[in-house]
C-alpha cells in the first residue's frame, strides 16, 4: 500500500488536490455521513457539497482568498463563504474531518464492505493456487485416460 504525504497546510496547486481529496473521502466515508446520503433523495447535491466545501477548505488552509476559492471551484463567493463558516451541513462535515486529521492524523477508513482482510486474502490465494495445482493434474490424467482409450478404440 502507498502513503502520500497530505500537508494540512497546503502551499502547492499539488498539495491543495491532495488535502481536497482526503478531505472529500475521508468525510463521504464516515459513517454518520454514508447514511446522510442513503437516506437522501439528492444524492448527487450531498456528493457535490461535500467536494465543494473540501475544495474551499483546502484553499483556505493555503491561504486563498474566498474570490479566488469562488473562481477556482465555479461557485459563488456566498456559497463558498456558507461552507468555510460551517453554515452548510456539508462545510460543518469537512471541517470537522480536518480537525480530526489535526488531532488525530490523516487516516481515512473505509467502510468494512469495501475494505478487505489481508490475511483471508492471502488464504484464499493459497487455496485457488492449491486448486489450480489439482486441477491441471487432473487434466493431465484426462488427456492419459483419452489417450489410452484412443489406443483401445484403435485395437477394436
Amino acid at each position: 500500500m502507498e502513503f502520500i504525504d497530505i500537508p494540512l497546510k497546503p502551499v502547492s496547486r499539488s498539495d491543495i488536490h491532495k488535502l481536497e481529496i482526503a478531505l472529500m473521502l475521508a468525510t463521504l466515508f464516515r459513517h454518520d455521513v454514508l447514511e446522510k446520503i442513503r437516506e437522501s433523495t439528492e444524492r448527487v447535491t450531498w456528493i457535490d457539497s461535500l467536494a465543494v466545501a473540501a475544495g474551499a477548505l483546502a484553499r483556505s488552509k493555503a491561504g486563498m482568498p474566498v474570490s479566488q476559492i469562488a473562481d477556482d471551484l465555479g461557485r459563488s463567493e456566498t456559497t463558498i463563504r456558507r461552507h468555510l463558516s460551517e453554515k452548510s451541513e456539508a462545510g460543518k462535515l469537512v471541517s470537522e474531518t480536518y480537525n480530526k486529521f489535526v488531532k488525530e492524523g490523516i487516516k481515512i477508513e473505509l467502510p468494512s464492505y469495501l475494505s478487505y482482510d489481508t490475511e483471508r486474502v492471502r488464504k484464499l490465494e493459497e487455496e485457488l493456487k492449491e486448486y489450480k495445482e489439482k486441477v491441471e493434474k487432473l487434466e493431465r490424467k484426462l488427456y492419459r485416460i483419452r489417450d489410452a482409450l484412443q489406443d483401445i478404440i484403435k485395437e477394436i
